[in-house]
């Protein structure tokens, strides 16, 4: 008698690695806004700290979203084509933000928008990444 082993398609260890690392950052992120809406909002001088806590409440599902498809076993490619443009999203939304001065930051505010495009930027580049090798592979 011989036992068939389960063939799958290979996947990108990269790939799993930067959507959860997304995924922990995101959730950081999102309980640091909640918990600390109000002194972000000084340090960074914007006026709404609501904003903040709002953008933490968005990050929550999306954190647990990316951390719930890295516990499967395979990764749906759709959801992590998904991240991808989300995070592309948010950069594109932080670039107009500095540049249009919209929300009137101060200098840490603006440093600290730029800083976060930048660490969402790579998670964005690592996930790309990862896509392209589970498809060449």
């Amino acid at each position: 008698m011989q036992t068939q082993i389960a063939q799958t398609v290979p996947e990108s260890k990269l790939l799993r690695q930067a959507l959860r690392g997304n995924g922990v950052f995101s959730a950081f992120s999102g309980l640091t806004l909640i918990v600390a809406a109000r002194p972000i909002a000084t340090f960074m001088d914007l006026a709404w700290p609501l904003a903040l806590t709002i953008t933490g409440l968005v990050l929550l599902p999306y954190a647990a979203v990316l951390l719930w498809a890295t516990s499967q076993a395979e990764i749906d490619h759709r959801l992590a084509k998904t991240a991808v443009v989300l995070d592309g999203l948010w950069v594109i939304g932080s670039v107009l933000l500095l540049l249009t001065d919209w929300l009137n930051l101060s200098v840490a505010g603006n440093w600290t928008v730029a800083l976060l495009a930048e660490a969402v930027l790579t998670f964005a580049i690592l996930q790309a990444l990862g896509l392209r090798r589970a498809r060449s592979q």
